[in-house]
């Protein structure tokens, strides 16, 4: 073997000598800390701090080999003048203290103190043995410090037993595996006899009383004026009122669960497929709107499913207010889903484009009245009946503007034009008096309708009495003046205008009236400087009663319809027939008809009639546009004014 690997061979056997020496040391340590433990634990219990009985001891030999067998001396340490007194003090002051009482060789009892400072080992010099005559009593050492022991209460250990949390089931209604699919329920698969017991306990456990243990309190029956004035309170009734409205909601949808989907159906080539308007379903209400009108229609913009209408007022129903206005939905047709009230028939109403909540009505006596869907049936606000406003009936609004800054635009019949801000109804922002000096009775215009294009705000058009059309402008501008404009008149209908509505895309509009005709116009774009009459493009005249309203679909660049007091709806597409309509269906019970509204779709129409009911239509596939509609009726515009037609 080389002289490097028995050095290194060495040098291993060193380092596990080492090791094994330092395993020893840490051994003994231990035990060294146990045995102090032990002691020291033995000097804390309150068991151990009792009387140890010690044989009789006759002389010092005795005691010596006494102290040696406790482990507390070697019992050849040489007595010094002290011991002769019979006691062995401790001078340093004591931290724990252990007695222990014995008889002396005199039959009298010896008692011995155990004391320590810092819980070493106790050696002889800690011991103190006194030996009393027989006349005396025991003499005992005095503990140096007041030790206080507290009992501290254990802390309680939870026990858990696992077990199968079920009914226990007697021996006899245990039923044998033979017998499970003879005496078995065909349906539900158990045993009868066991549905019959589930049952029963099903039954008891409705009378058991709860976890507590305290009996439930009895319920009891309220009295009649409890009763009533619970059915009264406020709370109650809208509780009610809320909860059956989301019920019928729901009942109301319409779904057809009776489909087929693996159906097919050969393809259909008739080109009359489509020109059709369905009824879908109308609104009324026999307890609000018994001997009433519905005076104007809208759809709201934000919630597709609601429409309201506008009444006049009863003339049997005294006690009820003179105008309603209701708010329907078409999930919920057996009542409204809002009722507001006013002191004066609604001759106008509409919901506000800018405030989904907000309702504006105009009345018979000039007010203009918001309603808020957030509170109750009478207005939050409304203007007052005074010359700074309108004192005539107002039959047509129309809001203008954006979201940041909009107003409310309100005609009446005294030739006045209002300009409103919503949250400040006490006095117009602007009041324009519209007076054509050409008329010979009266400068006055007694305004029916009027209406703005959809790219202007300050000039607008009036339908009148009289049945012209006349253009206006609020504010004075470049070539212009503020009020109307006495040149140009729009000459055509020989009757009173009932609705002027523009096109959605164009300078277009159409004018509806009294004398059975429909007329489409086109607004002139610069005021002529002398007396201009302005003829219309072309006039429908299939009506046989009076033209009520007139509307441009939203959606459909050449499609409109119009209801007039024979009760007919009828549908015009321009771009397929231009004389006659496409489609004209008898609404209802053949009651004059009076308003025509659009939804924001272009899908379904609500028209009212003077018996209080709104129709709702659906348009179907004619509502669809197709490819260059505009386009085609654009040029056809052009051949009719070609041809001077």
């Amino acid at each position: 073997m080389s002289s490097s690997s028995k050095l290194a061979l060495e040098k291993r056997k060193e380092e596990i000598e080492k090791k094994k020496q330092r395993l020893l040391e840490i051994k003994q340590q231990r035990e060294e800390r146990q045995t102090s433990f032990a002691v020291t634990k033995g000097r804390f219990s309150s068991e151990n701090v009792s009387s140890i009985s010690l044989p009789r001891v006759k002389d010092r030999g005795d005691v010596d080999e006494l102290l040696k067998a406790l482990g507390v001396g070697d019992g050849s340490s040489s007595s010094s003048p002290a011991s002769k007194s019979r006691s062995l003090s401790v001078a340093s002051e004591p931290a724990y203290s252990s007695s222990a009482s014995s008889q002396g060789g005199d039959g009298q009892p010896v008692t011995m103190s155990l004391q320590s400072l810092d819980g070493a080992t106790p050696t002889a010099s800690m011991f103190a043995l006194d030996k009393q005559p027989a006349a005396k009593s025991g003499p005992s050492l005095s503990i140096a410090e007041f030790i206080t022991v507290m009992d501290l209460a254990p802390k309680e250990k939870e026990y858990y037993s696992k077990e199968a949390q079920t009914d226990f089931i007697a021996e006899e209604e245990v039923i044998p595996l033979t017998e499970v699919h003879t005496s078995t329920s065909p349906e539900k698969g158990y045993p009868a006899e066991k549905e019959k017991s589930i049952e029963k306990s099903s039954n008891e456990d409705v009378d058991i009383e709860d976890s507590t243990g305290i009996p439930p309190e009895p319920i009891r029956e309220l009295s009649d004026e409890e009763k009533r004035q619970l059915l009264q309170s406020e709370e109650f009734v809208q509780f009610i009122s809320q909860s059956s409205k989301r019920i019928e909601r729901l009942l109301n949808q319409r779904y057809d669960f009776m489909v087929d989907y693996t159906e097919t159906e050969d393809f259909v080539t008739d080109t009359n497929v489509g020109r059709t308007a369905k009824q879908l379903l109308h609104f009324f209400d026999e307890r609000l709107l018994k001997n009433r009108a519905v005076t104007d229609v809208d759809w709201s913009s934000k919630y597709p499913e609601l429409a309201l209408g506008a009444y006049n007022k009863s003339s049997f129903a005294v006690n009820e207010p003179d105008g309603l206005v209701l708010v329907w939905n078409v999930n919920m047709v057996e009542r409204p889903e809002f009722t507001f009230h006013a002191q004066s028939d609604v001759m106008t109403a509409m919901f506000s484009c800018f405030h989904p909540n907000l309702i504006i009505g105009g009345t018979y006596s000039g007010q203009i009245c918001v309603w808020d869907t957030r509170a109750k049936s009478i207005p939050v606000s409304k203007t007052p009946l005074s010359v700074t406003g309108h004192t005539h009936p107002v039959y047509s609004m129309n809001m203008v503007g954006t979201q940041n800054a909009h107003y409310l635009i309100s005609a009446s019949t005294d030739g006045l034009v209002c300009s409103w801000q919503l949250n400040q109804l006490t006095q117009p922002q602007e009041v324009l008096e519209l007076i054509q000096p050409s008329h010979a009775k009266t400068d006055e215009i007694a305004i029916t309708c009027f209406g703005f294009p959809s790219t202007e705000s300050t000039t607008f058009w009036v339908g009148t009495e009289e049945g012209n059309v006349y253009q206006a402008n609020r504010h004075m501008g470049a070539g212009s003046k503020a009020g109307i404009n006495p040149f140009d008149t729009y000459k055509g209908h020989h009757g009173m205008i009932t609705r002027l509505h523009f096109h959605p895309m164009s300078d277009l509009f159409l004018t509806s009236s009294v004398d059975w005709t429909v007329k489409l116009w086109r607004a002139k774009s610069k005021p002529s400087a002398a007396p201009t009459q302005i003829l219309p493009l072309a006039s429908f005249d299939e009506s046989d009663d009076y033209v009520y309203d007139v509307k441009w679909s939203p959606t459909h660049p050449a499609l409109f319809g119009a209801v007039n007091g024979s009760g007919k709806f009828d549908l015009y597409q321009l771009n397929q027939e231009f004389e006659v309509p496409v489609v004209s269906v008898t609404v209802g019970n053949g009651r004059p008809l009076n308003r025509l509204e659009w939804d924001r779709d272009g899908k379904r129409t609500a028209i009212g009639s003077v018996d209080g009911h709104i129709y709702v239509h659906d348009i179907g596939e004619m509502a669809v546009p197709h490819n260059e509609e505009w386009l085609s009726l654009q040029k056809n515009l052009q051949q009719m004014d070609a041809l001077g037609l």
